[in-house]
């Protein structure tokens, strides 16, 4: 009797080890399919060593953005914890649109994509631009290389001389197509203002309204980089072959003090804020951004990278080696400057949207 008992309490007891067993069996099981996140989560160092990071560029190769994404492409990785290898890569279309598409529906969004869009292309949807298929709020603004000034320049012969009058002037002057800011820029002042610009359209590009003003086809050129005039003609200004007419941004250059700015021209509220959304993409002249939803310690960690690389030795020589401006701004500051203008009153930008046109 007692030995049945025995075996009895045994037989319990080899029960419960065994339902302990499977219970611990379970957790294990549990530890080993538990998600990523529920791990401890990759330091950015960790992430990026031994990587590389595509840095997409929404124009072909040879151009201004170009040049200054393949620049930013030799130091950025090293700024990066981890220190990725930065490859560039060329993806044209649309003006950058089919860039910014990309980045925002079908990129990774892990950190290792940005891309180099054009600086108007995050303003595309606000101005109705129907090829724009992205909420720009959205994306991680990485910076960007230059805070750009455009400028509107006449031949003195042109008999233009000062901004006042184009009031009473006709000045014609080269662009290339009505997606430019070679046209949008003297189209909204045309329409705000009053100004007479004459808009001859077709040439293949900026360099080629350079040369129609050298032939004397055109007596001007509107929307003109101040840093790709210095580069590109830099005895135009010293010889006073061309006039500076007006500055197209939201604050002037520092090497232009006296040089008249389109926003000290607005009479009224509404043309101010016109004006400001038309010029808010100076800002971000060669701008770098991500696709949305990035880890918020990657995004971050791809933004000191930048800051720190704008203030690289190596990159600053390199830049003034390639003849190339950098005047640079932060994600942060470009993120709030979206923001900020997409709070634009929506008959402001129907209105800015028809001048463009």
């Amino acid at each position: 009797m007692r030995s049945r008992r025995r075996g009895g309490i045994a037989r319990a007891a080899a029960v419960r080890v065994l339902a302990l067993l499977g219970t611990f069996g379970a957790i294990g099981a549990f530890v080993a399919s538990a998600p990523p996140q529920a791990k401890a989560a990759q330091s950015p160092a960790e992430f990026y060593a031994g990587k590389s990071i595509d840095l997409q560029i929404g124009y072909s190769v040879g151009g201004g953005y170009d040049l200054y994404a393949r620049l930013l492409a030799r130091h950025l990785g090293k700024h990066i914890p981890g220190n990725p290898t930065v490859v560039p890569k060329n993806m044209e279309g649309a003006g950058s649109l089919r860039l910014a598409n990309w980045l925002y529906s079908a990129a990774p969004r892990d950190g290792t994509v940005i891309g180099a869009t054009s600086r108007g292309a995050p303003f595309d949807p606000l101005l109705n631009e129907h090829g724009a298929q992205f909420d720009a709020s959205k994306f991680t603004y990485v910076g960007s290389a230059n805070n750009e000034v455009s400028l509107c320049v006449a031949l003195p012969s042109s008999g233009v001389t000062k901004f006042d009058d184009l009031y009473t002037k006709t000045l014609t002057i080269g662009s290339t197509g009505v997606g430019d800011d070679t046209y949008q820029f003297p189209a909204v002042m045309n329409a705000v203002l009053g100004t007479k610009f004459k808009i001859v359209t077709g040439y293949p590009g900026g360099n080629d309204v350079s040369l129609a003003i050298e032939r004397g086809e055109v007596d001007g050129r509107c929307g003109w980089s101040y840093s790709s005039l210095i580069t590109t003609r830099p005895t135009w200004l010293p010889t006073k072959k061309i006039t500076i007419l007006v500055q197209m941004s939201l604050a002037k250059h520092p090497d232009l003090p006296d040089v008249p700015l389109i926003m000290d021209m607005a009479k009224t509220q509404e043309q101010r804020q016109i004006f400001r959304l038309v010029c808010a993409r100076q800002v971000m002249g060669r701008p770098y951004l991500a696709p949305p939803g990035l880890p918020p310690d990657r995004a971050a960690a791809l933004r000191q990278a930048f800051d720190e690389t704008m203030r690289d030795k190596e990159f600053l020589a390199d830049a003034e080696q390639n003849k190339v401006e950098i005047n640079p701004v932060s994600g942060k500051d470009l993120e709030a400057l979206i923001k900020d203008i997409y709070r634009t009153p929506p008959d402001v930008t129907k209105r800015a949207a028809a001048m463009m046109q």
